[in-house]
């Protein structure tokens, strides 16, 4: 699927919410997908909560966010590696005012082969921000 194609129905999407929360929620993560852009993968962590309770399931278990950031940096290391990212947001469901749960795709356009896979988050209010607690990815076979 093109780029702006997905890039259209993340604004689309966050367009026709209404929900405030939800809106918030959209824009991380298309901040997240121009931070990896960018190759800087700190920055694409700032959507995480920064705790060592954060809980990236892939093909092992990560716990912690700088264990998390540093799985991405041995996975991605350089910018053949990491491509161009984007999402395809699934669905967006409100579980509580606390609580959202998020399901989409997402691809990566890269010269050593594109990738894709299926992630769920689940995203906290925290201080009044929402951050990602739980991130389980998996890569297309």
């Amino acid at each position: 699927m093109p780029a702006f194609v997905l890039i259209f129905s993340l604004l689309v999407g966050n367009l026709l919410s209404s929900d405030p929360d939800e809106k918030i929620i959209l824009n991380k993560l298309k901040a997240q997908t121009e931070c990896w852009d960018a190759g800087d993968l700190e920055c694409f962590m700032e959507g995480y909560w920064k705790s060592p309770e954060l809980m990236f399931v892939g093909s092992k278990i990560t716990y912690g966010w700088q264990e998390t950031l540093e799985r991405y940096k041995s996975s991605y290391p350089d910018e053949a590696s990491r491509g161009k990212l984007t999402f395809e947001i699934l669905k967006t469901s409100k579980v509580s005012d606390e609580v959202y749960f998020v399901v989409g795709r997402y691809h990566l356009k890269r010269d050593v082969g594109n990738a894709s896979g299926t992630f769920t988050l689940v995203w906290k209010k925290i201080d009044n921000d929402w951050f990602i607690v739980a991130d389980h990815t998996t890569a297309d076979a």
